[in-house]
């Protein structure tokens, strides 16, 4: 896990994944997309993974748990993504929660913390972040 908090951090990634077999991929996309595309094209890679992730608000937990990742680390997260991750006995170790994850321009919360707030089952949540990252393309 040290080494991949280490390229989270030297390399200046978004996200850096040790997949179960010990390939290491560094991400750079804003946002979920990254663990969306990975989760919808390479499910197997996120299956028992270690993640470092620079921000973890409840999408990216939702997407980690559906992808049933090992272990997380993060920098930031969301009180409500860290009690999704801990209801599916993922260990996380964390710098610092935040009750929410902010927009880009810190003016408000996050779209997508927004809409997942009040949902807790996986696959409604799965929904929600599908919909979401479609409506963007």
């Amino acid at each position: 896990m040290k080494e991949i908090i280490d390229l989270l951090h030297t390399q200046k990634c978004s996200c850096v994944i040790a997949g179960a077999a010990g390939e290491i991929r560094s991400f750079h996309q804003r946002g979920v997309a990254d663990l969306y595309t990975l989760l919808c094209q390479e499910p197997q890679f996120l299956h028992g993974a270690s993640v470092a992730d620079k921000v973890v608000g409840k999408a990216a937990a939702a997407l980690m748990v559906k992808g049933q990742i090992k272990e997380l680390y993060t920098d930031t997260i969301s009180t409500p993504a860290l009690k999704l991750l801990q209801a599916a006995h993922i260990p996380v170790e964390y710098t610092q929660a935040v009750p929410y994850i902010c927009n880009r321009d810190n003016t408000g919360w996050c779209p997508l913390e927004t809409r997942c707030y009040e949902e807790d089952s996986i696959d409604i949540l799965f929904t929600i972040i599908d919909r979401f990252i479609k409506s963007k393309i």
